[in-house]
This record gives structure tokens, C-alpha cells and sequence, in this order.
């Protein structure tokens, strides 16, 4: 097909579903805030006292923890007009006499609940780390408990590969100006002013409000440019920070998910060996080629026979990213090999127990996609001519078979408002720690390595020859963890840059 008739079908599609759909423009550029409780009017958010009550969840019930909303302002610019909730939690210092302050944590996305993240993170402390603070958690605003950014479109993710043509790529043109609107329309403000700025600034109101001068925090994956973010937006209230699968702000967000086809590539050849291995139980191919082989079968099968019941379609754009969620953590072999099986059996024309494939999925990437998208687009404006992506998919197809066509697709964000202020510089020298990893699947490990530039007084520690997002884990890399550890536990961080390797038994044979 000429290059110049699908830059007008795209373009046609565009003009279509921007004559169904109609996404508010900016109307004011919002100043850069300094630190927050210093301007009037906030006192009243950083001198609140939560009610702590128990948080009616089996995981945090189980962890001790206790629950409390507290508000903070829906736009610091205007601390006198609306507020928004936002839900934390806390599980106790276990030593309240050597309680040295709060760790707060967030498990990234953007888009994921991080109430629960702290019940999570828990095992994997020291008993000195977890003696000497309380660890706090937080559902970001827009997500979870707090105050939601609701969809009137109810599509499970913002993400999908543009299947293997130009007409593929138009409907996903259409949907994400759909997605846009439907995030958008049912409450502008509130939408347009879920960013990681706002998000750090209310970090900063929880530091307030447990009384203390610094804030320690453990993010992993988003959470690591929230972080990062924070250190720059507030460096002297930042305390130990830990930055786990770092983001490269300045790729954040359209470079990092470029970096993503890449990397997921390879994730999905390596998942391939150990499927071959396995080929008597799955019937996939007896080496990873063949794998390979099957799966891209199966995503062509997939386009030729679409399934879509309950809310939940299977097709060639949507596919790649089941892959995608599970091909994080190689304990998910097995559990991706099911899911495999179950798409295969039933684009070739099998049942498919659509519920049950649905719950796998999500069980390992529970986003959601108010969150996600207001955060991203509302963080960075993104390129606004549909005719801008389409030639980057066509150019990553060759090397990148599978993921090129996520990795470079269009998303809400080209329909999106205007950011309300510019995104966040990261240039400064407050200490950290840096997790990065090999082979991540989400954050390459160039991007830990750029962020360690940004941060000139950070150490970067790098897990070795891992397909894994997220290092720090129990029983992963005891050399990661205890760098972690005693960095939480007595602000050392390690004298130069390591390199960690991974214990071979937390991997499935």
C-alpha cells in the first residue's frame, strides 16, 4: 500500500473519531510550584490527623496494617478549591523506640494500587528496616481507593499493538481518540491534574503529616520517575530513596516504551528455550525457534478469528500484550504456557474460558486505565499527527515481530489535552540507590543507567543476566537485598557500583 493513500485513511479515521468524540484543550499553563507547604493555604493539608481504622482487606489485615484517607489539594495551584482523597495505609514501626521515620512505597504502573505494596515489600525488609519505620502506602490519586479517574469507555488498558497493516493501525487511531475522551470528558479537572508532579507534591503532604522533616521511599518501576521526580522537586526533604527498575526520565514515557520492543523480544525467545524444554507437556515446539514459530502463528491465527465476550477481546492487538504482562517474571513460565494454550485452542476454534484467561492476565499487572493514561498523558504531551507513529511500527516489524507494533503505536495521548505544567528535569545530587537489570521486560537497563547520570549521588546496583522486572525480591539476589537493607537501615550506600547475580533456584527449571 503507498505510503501517501495511508496517511490519508489514518488521517480520515482521525478526523472521524474526532467528529464523534470531543477532548477539552488546555486553557492555562500552570506554574512550577516550590515546595509545597511553604506557599499559604496548604498548612490545613499538611497538619491533618488521619483516623486510622482497619482497612477491611484480608492482605493488610493479615500485615497489621491500619487505613485512613486524608485530602489533598485536586490542583496546588488553587489550595483553596477542590480536594481529592487518597486512601494510605500503614503497617508500625515494630520497634517504636528506635522508629527513625516512614517508608513510603509504590508499586508503579502508572495505574497500580499501591495500598497493598507495602504488605508486599514487607518480607523482603530486614528486621532492622522494618523495626525502624512505618511503612506507608498509598493508592496514587486517581487509582484504587482514592478518588478514581473513571473511563465512560470500559477497555482494560490503553496499550495494544497495531496489529499487521494499516487498518489495524487506524482502528487503534479511532480507539485511542475514543479512550481519550471517555477518560477526559466525564471530569476534565480531575483528569488533567492526575500527574506524577501532584503526585510527588502529596507525597510530601503524607511526609507532613506523620510530622516528619524527610521522606524515605521505595518505588519500583513508575515509581522509580516518581521518585526521581520528588528528589527533584523536593531534595532537602528527600531521605533514602531506592529506586527499583529504573525509568530514564528523559525517555519517560514514549522512549521507554520503544525501549520495551526490544528487550520483550528477547524475553519472549527466552521464555521460547524454556518452553521447548517443557514441549511434552505443551505441545509448542521442540526448540525455541519453533515456539517463536507458534506464537506468531497463533497472534496471525488470532486476527482471523477475534474472540471477544465479557468485556475482554483476543486478537492481534491484543495478544502481544497478554505476552507482554506475563513474559515479566520467568515464575510466570508456566502460568504464560496456560495462557498460551487457552488463546491457541480458542482462535483455532476451541472454547475458551474467557474469565479464567482474563483473572491470569490481570493477576500480574492489575492497571488501571484512568490512572494510567491521565498520569502519562497528563505528564508529557505526545506527538498529535496519527502519521508520526505509523512509519516507526513499519520500520521495528523486521527486527521486532511480535512487540514493534505496541512498542511504537499510538496511544489516548495523541488526543489528550495539553499538560498542565511541563514535565519534571531530572538533574540533581541527592544519594539513592539504583536497581537496574539486565534483561528487564519494562525498563531496559540502559534507562537505570542514564537515571544514575541524572542522579550524580546515586550508586547503581545491577542484577546480572535476568529476565525479571523488579530486583528487589525474597529469595532473587540476597546481594540485592542486603543493598538495599542496609542502605534502609543505616543510610550506607555501597562504596562503589555493583553487580549482583541472581540465585539460580528462584528460577523454574
Amino acid at each position: 500500500m503507498r505510503a501517501g493513500w495511508a496517511r490519508r485513511l489514518v488521517f480520515g479515521v482521525t478526523l472521524l473519531a474526532s467528529a464523534t468524540v470531543t477532548v477539552p484543550v488546555a486553557t492555562r499553563t500552570m506554574p512550577a510550584v516550590a515546595n509545597a507547604d511553604e506557599q499559604s493555604g496548604l498548612d490545613r493539608f499538611y497538619h491533618q490527623t488521619p483516623d486510622w481504622q482497619p482497612c477491611n482487606d484480608q492482605l493488610l489485615d493479615q500485615a497489621g496494617a491500619q487505613c485512613a484517607n486524608v485530602q489533598v489539594p485536586l490542583d496546588y495551584s488553587r489550595p483553596d478549591g477542590r480536594t481529592v482523597n487518597l486512601a494510605i495505609s500503614r503497617i508500625a514501626a515494630t520497634d517504636p523506640e528506635h522508629r527513625r521515620g516512614i517508608l513510603l512505597t509504590n508499586p508503579g504502573g502508572p495505574g497500580a494500587s499501591g495500598l497493598h505494596y507495602t504488605a508486599m515489600v514487607q518480607p523482603t525488609l530486614s528486621p532492622q528496616v522494618r523495626a525502624e519505620y512505618d511503612l506507608i502506602g498509598m493508592d496514587p490519586r486517581g487509582i484504587g481507593r482514592s478518588d478514581k479517574v473513571n473511563c465512560a469507555l470500559p477497555v482494560p488498558t490503553m496499550l495494544f499493538s497495531a496489529g499487521f497493516d494499516v487498518f489495524g493501525y487506524a482502528r487503534d487511531t479511532a480507539l485511542a481518540a475514543a479512550l481519550a475522551t471517555g477518560c477526559v470528558a466525564p471530569d476534565a479537572d480531575k483528569a488533567r491534574n492526575d500527574t506524577t508532579r501532584n503526585t510527588a507534591r502529596d507525597m510530601d503532604v503524607i511526609r507532613g503529616i506523620f510530622g516528619e522533616q524527610k521522606l524515605s521511599y521505595y518505588g519500583a518501576s513508575y515509581g522509580t520517575y516518581l521518585g526521581s521526580v520528588y528528589t527533584q522537586m523536593f531534595p532537602d526533604r528527600s531521605d533514602r530513596m531506592v529506586l527499583d527498575s529504573a525509568i530514564d526520565p528523559d525517555r519517560y514515557w514514549i522512549g521507554m516504551y520503544q525501549d520495551m520492543g526490544p528487550i520483550n523480544e528477547f524475553a519472549l525467545d527466552d521464555w521460547a528455550a524454556w518452553a521447548a524444554k517443557h514441549d511434552a507437556d505443551y505441545h509448542f515446539g521442540a526448540t525455541a525457534a519453533d515456539v517463536r514459530g507458534f506464537i506468531e502463528d497463533m497472534i496471525r491465527k488470532a486476527a482471523g478469528h477475534p474472540i471477544f465476550d465479557d468485556m475482554y477481546l483476543v486478537d492481534e492487538h491484543t495478544v502481544p500484550m497478554m505476552l507482554l504482562t506475563l513474559l515479566a517474571n520467568p515464575q510466570q513460565n508456566a502460568n504464560l504456557a496456560t495462557v498460551v494454550r487457552m488463546i491457541s485452542d480458542g482462535v483455532s476454534g476451541g472454547p475458551l474460558d474467557m474469565e479464567t484467561l482474563k483473572r491470569k492476565i490481570t493477576i500480574a499487572s492489575p492497571l488501571e486505565t484512568g490512572g494510567m493514561a491521565s498520569v502519562i498523558c497528563g505528564d508529557k504531551a505526545a506527538p498529535r499527527d496519527p502519521a508520526w507513529y505509523y512509519p516507526n511500527i513499519e520500520a521495528a516489524r523486521a527486527t521486532q515481530p511480535v512487540f514493534g507494533a505496541f512498542a511504537n503505536n499510538i496511544t489516548a495521548c495523541a488526543f489528550w489535552p495539553d499538560p498542565v505544567e511541563p514535565p519534571t528535569e531530572v538533574r540533581n545530587a541527592v544519594p539513592s540507590l539504583i536497581l537496574a537489570t539486565i534483561h528487564d521486560t519494562r525498563t531496559a537497563y540502559q534507562e537505570g543507567v542514564a537515571l544514575h547520570g541524572d542522579l550524580t549521588g546515586s550508586r547503581l546496583v545491577t542484577l546480572a543476566d535476568t529476565r525479571i522486572h523488579g530486583a528487589f525480591r525474597k529469595g532473587l539476589s540476597p546481594c540485592v537485598n542486603d543493598a538495599v537493607n542496609t542502605y534502609l537501615a543505616d543510610g550506607t550506600l555501597p562504596a562503589s557500583d555493583i553487580t549482583c547475580e541472581p540465585d539460580p533456584s528462584f528460577f523454574p527449571q
